[in-house]
């Protein structure tokens, strides 16, 4: 097994929320975590199931609009959780050799669900890992009601978007 460790320097996180007056995007960067992943001939060996967690502190999430990035600060109780986990528990592949479906518990606002989707893994050289993946959320699972501001309402659903890229360790 090859111990990857997550670059927060060019790994990245985007959100897109809608609201009843307009769009809300946000975005991060920092994300960190370590992968433990078993490869064989370029590409992931699942035969060893892998061993993912990744971590963003909520205080990088930004929408570029400081109103919008303290009230959702203060409903995702940031102080008192300051970050969202995510750890895969099952990962199979899909028709495509570099598509991937992931189980796993995602920990957000003191909540923790059961999650799964999609992703597209590319190996590099056996060095460096490149994850891609996509999935949308319902705030209100994890125990946040979706903010109102005199017009403004915006909706419980955001959409995550996750580019990781990971080096090898050693």
């Amino acid at each position: 097994m090859t111990r990857f460790r997550i670059d927060p320097g060019r790994s990245h996180v985007w959100t897109e929320s809608r609201s009843s007056v307009h769009p809300i995007h946000g975005e991060a960067d920092g994300l960190h975590g370590e992968m433990d992943v078993q490869l064989l001939d370029g590409r992931l060996d699942l035969s060893v199931p892998p061993r993912i967690r990744l971590e963003l502190d909520v205080e990088r999430l930004k929408s570029g609009n400081a109103l919008y990035d303290g009230e959702m600060l203060r409903r995702i109780s940031a102080r008192r959780f300051p970050t969202i986990v995510g750890e895969v528990k099952e990962m199979r592949e899909l028709d495509s050799s570099d598509r991937y479906h992931v189980a796993g518990e995602l920990k957000f606002h003191g909540v923790t669900q059961r999650e799964h989707g999609e992703v597209t893994v590319e190996v590099n050289d056996g060095r460096t890992l490149v994850i891609d993946g996509e999935q949308t959320f319902d705030v209100r699972d994890f125990d946040i009601e979706p903010p109102k501001f005199l017009m403004l309402k915006v909706h419980p659903d955001v959409t995550v978007r996750v580019h990781v890229v990971a080096e090898a360790e050693g």
